[in-house]
């Protein structure tokens, strides 16, 4: 061995060191179910793209309902408007059918998609929702998803049952809010 090879072995030593204490941290993560990887969020991601893509293949009706996919932890909520009761069953079947579809919330109203106002609105709900929320003592906020379609508002998220509740509460008493669904996994 040369003197220069000698001298950047413990260098090294203490890398590698290094990194096997910092990949074992990264194993032994908090072990909170709550928490969504990463990787999760981009299969959830990914699996609200293959949703939408595969419903609106199966019928060329599709192509003038509006359609709204959420998915949480392998859950997908199913929201908007088709024109008939035949679509809203088709698109739950679909759903149901495609591989990492942990469970489906059809939600699909029938008749003509709502106005844009009516849009706009329900995404200020939505915000309005989220940041009461978040702001809120003793509650998951950011790890609630919130949606609004039609003044409904829907709340996803793994809680438990206590914690669902109050969100549930808090999500009350923001203005405009019609009705709220739950769309909860319970850790409870």
């Amino acid at each position: 061995m040369t003197a220069q090879s000698t001298e950047t072995h413990p260098f090294a030593r203490l890398l590698a060191l290094t990194l096997c204490l910092a990949l074992s941290a990264c194993a032994t993560f908090s072990g909170d179910p709550r928490v969504r990887t990463p990787g999760v969020m981009l299969d959830d991601e990914a699996l609200e793209k293959v949703v939408e893509r595969q419903i609106r293949r199966s019928d060329p009706d599709f192509d003038s309902a509006h359609i709204v996919i959420v998915s949480y932890n392998g859950i997908v909520l199913l929201l908007g408007q088709v024109e008939s009761e035949a679509l809203k069953t088709r698109a739950q079947e679909v759903t149901q059918d495609i591989a990492k579809v942990r469970r489906v919330h059809n939600e699909l109203g029938v008749g003509g998609p709502i106005s844009y106002m009516a849009r706009l609105n329900d995404g200020n709900l939505t915000t309005k929702v989220k940041r009461k929320l978040i702001t809120a003592k003793n509650t998951p906020g950011r790890k609630i998803k919130v949606q609004t379609e039609n003044g409904v508002v829907y709340l996803m998220g793994m809680l438990t049952r206590e914690e669902a509740d109050q969100a549930v509460e808090i999500a009350k008493t923001a203005y405009g809010v019609q009705k709220i669904v739950r769309v909860f996994e319970y850790l409870d």
